[in-house]
């Protein structure tokens, strides 16, 4: 008798993509993160449409983006600095439990009418309240970036990210329709409350991790911090591959990511949405992202300077397509390319950066790939200033047109980059 032979199976894939999971430390890792994130994506939400709403202002919009974001760009050098000194985990454990606190006194503010149109410059607050945020994120983000790699072995770091991707990738499909349908239904400070418990639970997770032991050998002097600051910017001037990624990085970030604060704009006064759309465009953004970061997780380690590149010039297009569009299905169809170009952008430029850093400087190096979110609010200033006068539409495809004719010339230009491996 002939005896059929069983269909092969796909858990050789299924193992590969997940492996970094088989780690107990880096499962701690992974769901503390993704309470931190979930908390952010919401904020991202809330956040805007909350100032846009006390205001009707994108000039104010553009000024809560400078001043939450210049404390983060500051901060995290020092952040960087810090995180190769001194244990990340209390790092982040201490920031997380602040983030709790800070989201609390404004759920609170909001609850009892301190915070409200009715009251003049009450907005001062909310803006006052974020810039305390963006100093614990210039703080924190060095030290939570730069902790996978100490969790992980090296070959396994890109899953590694790209797993904490795709996990962030879900949140920002279900986070912020989740943030909006609850600021339609229960008001803003509803979605505060929530932000807090998020923080409280992603410290806890945190908290587990057990205690890393730095080898000797990796252990930076105790000299004077700035010069320790110092000396983390003259190592990456020096090395031309890391100071090459991080230059492309910030650039792709600071030219595309202002559409998020400007977002406001779009849903009230253009697509005609209201919050619960806005939660919508940011969760079809989270589904490319999703797909992006899964492909990412199953991909081998090749070809990855090629699609960081590449990841630039698809954000570029589909931000050009998004700002010229005032048809609904339209701009959700724009929002799933720019979710897929985010994704490949932040993932690869992570893993590269983290790959080819000496561990020494790893926190540092992550603290300036960290500043992204600070020159990024630079730029969505100046944006906010000039839509005040001209078309929010020609702002927003006027950067993203930079950004693609920046992204052609490292395409050109730069063949290191786009051969890496």
């Amino acid at each position: 008798m002939k005896v059929q032979k069983k269909a092969p199976s796909d858990s050789p894939t299924r193992a590969r993509a997940l492996r970094s999971l088989r780690n107990p430390a880096y499962r701690f890792y992974l769901t503390g993160s993704l309470f931190q994130f979930a908390s952010l994506s919401a904020q991202i939400v809330v956040g805007p449409l909350l100032i846009y709403r006390l205001t009707g202002s994108t000039a104010l919009l553009g000024l809560m983006a400078l001043l939450s974001s210049v404390p983060m760009m500051v901060l995290s050098l020092y952040g960087g600095a810090i995180a190769d000194r001194f244990s990340k985990k209390k790092i982040i454990v201490i920031s997380m439990f602040s983030g709790a606190i800070i989201s609390l006194l404004l759920a609170a503010a909001l609850t009892t009418g301190i915070v409200s149109p009715d009251i003049y410059g009450s907005w001062w607050i909310v803006i006052g309240m974020m810039t305390l945020m963006g100093c614990l994120m210039g703080i924190m983000m060095p030290a939570l970036q730069s902790l996978v790699a100490d969790i992980v072995e090296r070959e396994e770091l890109m899953n590694a990210v790209a797993l904490n991707t795709f996990g962030m990738s879900i949140l920002n499909l279900v986070a912020p329709g989740i943030a909006g349908v609850m600021i339609d239904t229960f008001d803003f400070h509803s979605v505060y409350f929530a932000m807090a418990v998020l923080y409280l639970g992603g410290m806890s997770f945190i908290y587990l991790i057990p205690i890393q032991k730095q080898p000797q050998s990796e252990k930076p002097s105790r000299s004077n911090i700035w010069t320790e600051i110092v000396g983390g910017f003259q190592y990456i001037r020096k090395n031309v591959l890391i100071y090459t990624i991080l230059v492309f990085v910030l650039l792709s970030t600071v030219l595309s990511m202002p559409y998020q604060q400007l977002l406001p704009v779009f849903v009230d006064d253009i697509l005609g949405v209201g919050a619960t759309g806005m939660g919508i465009l940011m969760s079809v953004s989270g589904a490319g992202a999703l797909a992006g970061s899964a492909v990412i997780a199953l991909m081998p380690n090749r070809k990855r300077g090629l699609l960081l590149i590449i990841s630039g010039l698809v954000t570029g297009v589909a931000l050009i397509a998004f700002s010229a569009s005032s048809i609904w299905a339209l701009s959700l169809g724009t929002m799933v390319f720019i979710g897929l170009g985010q994704t490949f952008r932040m993932t690869i430029g992570s893993t590269l950066l983290q790959t080819n850093a000496d561990p020494r400087f790893r926190g540092r190096v992550m603290s300036i790939f960290s500043m992204q979110w600070g020159l990024m609010g630079l730029c969505t200033f100046v944006a906010g200033i000039i839509a005040e006068t001209q078309p929010v539409q020609w702002v927003l495809g006027s950067l993203a047109g930079m950004l693609v004719i920046i992204t052609l010339l490292y395409l050109v230009s730069f063949g290191y980059l786009r051969s890496l491996e």
